[in-house]
């Protein structure tokens, strides 16, 4: 019989079914196949970029030229601009604004033939302090509350048209709903009990290791008790913090670390499964009335990996329930 599990970050309803029989091979997918025809995120193409904003290069190299590690340019056809006002304002019962904002590509190796999960630590921790960099920018801007660092890897989880390795960047003037309600959930966690949700879940886990995928020093990866997706990941930092941009060196190595090592047992079990990756941070702190003053200790950032390896169906859209095949006790042993 499956089980109805409640995600206690969320609140959000799954359908897990009770098996012990799952096999890997049946999710698995062929090798990725990168076009080979001319790519403008390829090193010496970098005229074909908007100018970068950032790049973490070799001593010497000149801004947009060769000799850089890791890339940050605007997205040339951006879904928010950075130029204009909010203009904030009602049309009857409905709220608008302009499309304020920004979006940008984190170009994350200068080769066209590595993935996130081939490249060395030392340059996955350039990818992390480039979306460290651009964080702290961006929230120097009155107008942005939110900054949405994602990946797409695969054409199934939204990478139609790009096969170089790449993240992005969302300055959004608000904060996302699934962002919200995750806060507000926290937040009634700590008022009742003064303690952060995710420290004490991290630490059962920790305890218990039925569902830990992996582990160092600063970091854990587990299975959530509430998966939405077979052998989704949440990876989580040992040491209390809201904010992603206060990482230290020491933690941004390990987290290249732990990074790296699950991706890879991803794709070994999975062959290179299409997968969602996103950066889980709280909102810029912007005071304003009835703001809660607690955030910095009840919520906790994180990292989201969601394998696309099933299809989301009407039942999902409608009724906001998930329906996943493979209990995360099962897919954490796979993995």
């Amino acid at each position: 019989m499956s089980q109805m599990r409640k995600d206690v970050f969320s609140g959000r309803w799954v359908i897990v079914e009770e098996t012990t029989t799952v096999r890997p091979s049946d999710f698995h997918f062929k090798k990725f196949v990168r076009e080979t025809t001319f790519c403008p995120f390829c090193e010496t193409n970098e005229a074909s970029t908007p100018p970068e904003v950032f790049a973490i290069r070799k001593p010497g190299s000149r801004p947009n030229g060769p000799g850089w590690s890791v890339r940050v340019v605007p997205n040339s056809n951006p879904r928010l601009r950075i130029e204009g006002e909010l203009g904030r304002r009602g049309e009857g019962f409905h709220d608008l604004m302009n499309g304020v904002g920004a979006h940008e590509i984190v170009i994350e190796t200068p080769r066209h033939d590595q993935n996130l999960h081939e490249l060395e630590a030392g340059q996955i921790a350039d990818v992390i302090r480039a979306f460290v960099a651009r964080i702290v920018d961006l929230e120097r801007d009155k107008r942005i509350r939110y900054v949405l660092a994602y990946k797409n890897q695969g054409e199934e989880a939204g990478a139609h048209t790009i096969t170089h390795a790449i993240s992005q960047l969302m300055a959004l003037p608000v904060t996302p709903r699934t962002v919200k309600t995750k806060l507000m959930i926290a937040r009634e966690y700590f008022a009742q009990k003064e303690r952060c949700l995710y420290c004490d879940v991290l630490q059962q886990e920790l305890t218990q290791g039925k569902r830990l995928v992996a582990e160092n020093e600063h970091f854990a990866a587990l299975a959530p008790f509430a998966s939405r997706f077979p052998f989704e990941l949440l990876l989580l930092p040992k040491t209390h913090n809201s904010a992603f941009s206060r990482i230290t060196e020491v933690q941004i190595d390990a987290l290249s670390r732990i990074l790296r090592d699950v991706l890879r047992k991803l794709n070994q079990t999975l062959g290179e499964p299409p997968y969602n990756l996103s950066l889980q941070d709280r909102p810029f702190l912007r005071p304003r009335s009835g703001y809660w003053t607690t955030i910095e200790e009840d919520f906790h950032w994180h990292l989201e990996v969601l394998p696309q390896i099933t299809r989301i169906s009407g039942f999902e859209w409608a009724s906001g329930f998930f329906y996943n095949p493979v209990p995360p006790e099962v897919a954490a042993k796979c993995l």
